[in-house]
């Protein structure tokens, strides 16, 4: 029978994933450079210092530093490593703005030959693998306290979408073009490089739908399988507003330029979530930084608002209802979501068997809303007892 579970907190979301392999509990907060030291200090460069308005990007913002001194997203991304993962099809030469036609700076262009993530890892190589996935529009940094309490017992990964963050933003048609099938596609690759084995997944938001047709292919890869607020009824197959705006014929251009509309708003305005500036800093970064990110969310939001409608909600129902699907899968539901409605859910995870729990206090970006009260200092197994 399925369970229903309604807890306070996003850390008792721990206490779903299996007990972990590890073979060490003498752990740390490890986050590895770069193995291409030049490649990290390049990317060091692009965000620290302020951008020229002559680098060509025809929306960019003229500078993409806040302050003279140390600010969160400088930490964030020294934490990071780049890891290159799913080859750069095409080869148009010079990707352009889509407005002006203007050739974009360095920073926009795609790599030659395999796309660069963004990535932060954290836990023993020991222990069990499991990857935090962001939904959209997000980023990396959204899992930053869920990802450190992983830490004690898991080998805890946490990357940046092609598109989003710091990982790259290509243009679309020039090695990209942001579809659903080809993220699906990225994600493999993607997982292929990071963990050999078999992983866990945390899944969370409009990505959700990618993830699962992944999964899907490759039962045999997960260990579990976790979905947090994800577009499951037919209803969450329209975006909300609020994101739907960016894929509005040139308004959506528009938009999708401003640091404030694309990142602060697009945060807060699906649940309780309350923005600290600092943490703002980080989500604005790459839209302060160059034009890119605002053409991919662009990009990103046509190919979701086309994709969700025609088959990926409804695959995803299906997937998670068939009797060949075998992977634990636990759907967490962030009861104040202002985007995606609860009704249906909780019938469809009794019908399908799958486990529900609901978090009374969060929002549609559940990591965020209630992250503050992880305790650090619970373990896995402690959190099971307590379930």
């Amino acid at each position: 029978m399925p369970v229903l579970t309604t807890i306070s907190s996003v850390g008792p979301l721990l206490r779903l994933l299996p007990a972990p392999s590890a073979r060490s509990r003498s752990l740390r907060f490890r986050c590895r450079a770069s193995s291409d030291s030049d490649q990290t200090a390049v990317r060091l460069q692009e965000y620290l210092v302020d951008a020229p308005e002559s680098v060509g990007d025809g929306f960019s913002f003229s500078g993409g530093k806040y302050s003279d001194g140390p600010n969160r997203a400088d930490e964030w991304l020294a934490l990071g490593k780049t890891v290159k993962a799913h080859p750069v099809y095409g080869g148009k030469g010079k990707a352009k703005d889509p407005i002006f036609g203007l050739t974009l700076g360095a920073g926009s262009q795609s790599s030659a030959d395999v796309f660069r993530w963004f990535c932060v890892e954290a836990g023993s190589s020991l222990n069990s693998p499991i990857i935090l996935v962001h939904g959209f529009p997000s980023q990396a940094y959204s899992y930053r306290k869920v990802i450190t309490m992983l830490s004690e017992n898991y080998r805890a990964i946490a990357f940046d979408w092609l598109g989003f963050g710091f990982s790259d933003k290509p243009q679309p048609r020039y090695g990209f073009d942001y579809t659903l099938d080809e993220y699906v596609l990225a994600f493999e690759s993607l997982v292929n490089v990071l963990v050999p084995g078999k992983v866990s997944l945390v899944v969370q938001g409009y990505f959700c739908p990618v993830v699962l047709k992944y999964a899907s292919c490759h039962q045999e890869k997960l260990s579990e399988l976790i979905l947090v607020n994800p577009p499951l009824m037919e209803k969450h197959a329209k975006l909300p507003s609020s994101l739907a705006l960016f894929s509005n014929f040139l308004l959506g251009e528009i938009f999708s330029q401003d640091p404030l509309r694309a990142s602060d708003k697009a945060l807060t305005s699906c649940g309780p979530y309350m923005m600290k500036e600092e943490d703002a800093m980080v989500y604005r970064r790459p839209y302060l930084t160059s034009g890119s990110s605002g053409f991919a969310l662009n990009a990103i939001s046509k190919a979701m608002k086309r994709d969700l409608k025609q088959d990926y909600v409804k695959a995803m129902r299906t997937t998670l209802s068939s009797e060949t699907w075998e992977i634990s899968t636990t759907i967490c539901w962030g009861m104040r979501d202002r985007w995606l409605s609860y009704d249906g859910v909780e019938e469809f995870c009794k019908a399908s068997n799958h486990k529900l729990v609901q978090l009374p206090m969060a929002g549609h970006h559940v990591q965020e809303d209630t992250g503050r009260e992880l305790d650090h200092t619970m373990t896995c197994t402690k959190l099971n007892c307590e379930t």
